[in-house]
């Protein structure tokens, strides 16, 4: 056993004190978002919100983070990572403590939209700051790192938020949320200041590349985009599955969801470990990750056994655990030509669209088409996204690009 814990904590060697500091502020600020999974209860409970209502709130919310990532890659690349990550870790804790107070559809959209703008510049600097405090051949693991802290927040933050609804009602989950923000703010500022802080991989281009004209980024991204349009599915569309198709309760759904952020943090830091020392390139492990995540959603139609439901989750989460570190680690290699936080902001907002369209799409798609048929499309979804990362292969491989 000892051993077995030695040689998990061996993975994380070589990472620096700045990525382990940023994967603390990371987790303080994803734990303290937890108003965000409440957000649509609280709108129909607490203010008598219609579903309908709800979701054009919630479309505000998607907008938001959109411009809030292309902004924050806009202002990284011209004031730098640090300043821009103060600012959006200190006023978005004000604007969670202020959001209790809109009682309207108008202004709950504006406020809601301001305040992702704001949280959601956060995400292309922290990016940046990653890629700067992270030596080039440690950066997949870096960003490994980061994911574990965020998941280990997800995870946190609902359960934390559920107890506080119970002892101090919704507004005391506005007042927590803000505080934690500007707590993250303060260790921020308290340890990674960049008079203390040591920069390992500093990056300056004379003559940028503008990311918009990078062919192989844009097949990237769109790669990215069908594949986040794929994934999402196991956090709204495949929930209601669990309980209309196979009669799970609440409590059995939680575990089966809970066992994702479990195998997350248990395997992925020594998965990664072990897949850099192997010969596939970082697309060719993306495209595997995206095959995981495609055969999981495939196999739900060959059996009405329970049980399946089991091994689609494993799959789709070792899917993700090779996927989004690779993902990520071949963004910050490509950024390397250009400015940075454009090509990190473009990388976040392919996320940001996926979470436009694929909840809904989902849902949709159900709705009309029923599950089976529903499971199929998204293959079809995770097939195109394979199809063009092969695309994207052999465009490197004719530009003699190493991925």
């Amino acid at each position: 056993m000892k051993r077995l814990l030695k040689l998990y904590l061996n993975t994380f060697d070589g990472l620096s004190r700045e990525v382990w500091w940023l994967a603390l502020i990371t987790l303080i600020n994803r734990a303290g978002t937890m108003v965000i999974p409440f957000l649509s209860l609280y709108l129909t409970e607490d203010l008598e919100f219609s579903p309908s209502t709800v979701g054009s709130i919630m479309a505000a919310f998607g907008l938001g983070s959109v411009v809030g990532s292309w902004l924050g890659g806009k202002l990284t690349d011209k004031i730098g990572y640090y300043k821009i990550m103060v600012f959006s870790l200190f006023v978005s804790g004000l604007l969670f403590v202020l959001l209790q107070y809109l009682k309207t559809v108008l202004s709950l959209s504006i406020g809601i939209f301001v305040l992702m703008l704001v949280a959601d510049m956060f995400r292309p600097a922290m990016f940046v700051a990653l890629s700067a405090y992270s030596k080039p051949e440690n950066k997949t693991r870096s960003v490994t790192l980061i994911r574990l802290a965020i998941n280990l927040g997800f995870s946190a933050g609902p359960a934390i938020g559920g107890l506080i609804i119970a002892g101090l009602g919704y507004n005391g989950l506005f007042w927590v949320d803000g505080i934690t923000c500007i707590l993250a703010t303060l260790l921020l500022i308290q340890l990674l200041n960049p008079k203390k802080s040591k920069v390992l991989d500093e990056v300056k281009v004379e003559e940028p590349y503008s990311a918009y004209k990078d062919k192989a980024f844009i097949i990237f991204l769109f790669a990215l985009f069908l594949f986040g349009v794929m994934f999402l599915q196991y956090f709204s569309t495949m929930p209601i599955y669990y309980r209309d198709s196979h009669f799970l309760t609440e409590p059995e759904i939680g575990l089966l969801l809970g066992a994702n952020g479990f195998f997350i943090f248990l395997l992925e830091m020594p998965l990664i470990k072990w897949l850099e020392n192997t010969r596939f390139n970082k697309v060719i492990l993306i495209w595997f990750g995206a095959l995981l995540t495609s055969l999981s959603l495939l196999i739900l139609n060959f059996t009405t056994w329970s049980g399946i439901l089991i091994i689609g989750m494993f799959l789709m989460t070792v899917g993700e655990m090779i996927a989004f570190p690779f993902a990520n680690a071949f963004a910050l290699q490509q950024a390397k030509k250009g400015n940075q936080g454009e090509y990190m902001a473009l990388y976040s907002i392919a996320f940001s669209f996926a979470h436009i369209f694929g909840h809904k799409a989902g849902l949709e798609s159900v709705s009309v088409y029923g599950f089976d048929n529903t499971w199929y499309i998204f293959t079809a979804v995770g097939v195109l996204c394979m199809f063009l990362l092969l695309i994207l292969k052999q465009f490197l491989k004719a530009k003699n690009i190493i991925s």
